[in-house]
């Protein structure tokens, strides 16, 4: 499995519209094949900054299979206006997990 981690930093005005959009949005990246799941978490300190943290079974599933279809285009009209700067996306792979039992 394969964490897409993006820092999405919002123009001051724009949070609710922001939250509202990406509501619609969810819905676009849950039905991609691949997709496993995601969480959107806004930053306590940082009213502007949230995280976006996407689980996907491949890195191919999100960079290529979402990234070049035509639901990305659907998803990136609701939500990249929102931006500034525009967020670096990276990919994690797991090294060790603990989970209390």
């Amino acid at each position: 499995m394969i964490l897409e981690v993006a820092i999405l930093d919002v123009k001051p005005g724009k949070i609710a519209d922001f939250e509202a959009a990406f509501n619609q949005a969810q819905a676009i990246i849950s039905s991609m094949k691949g997709y496993v799941s995601h969480q959107l978490q806004k930053c306590l300190e940082n009213e502007q900054r949230y995280i976006l943290l996407v689980n996907w079974q491949t890195l191919e599933d999100h960079t290529q299979g979402f990234r070049q279809s035509p639901e990305y285009q659907q998803w990136r009209n609701l939500l990249h206006h929102f931006y500034n700067p525009f967020p670096t996306v990276e990919h994690y792979t797991q090294v060790f997990e603990n989970k209390r039992g």
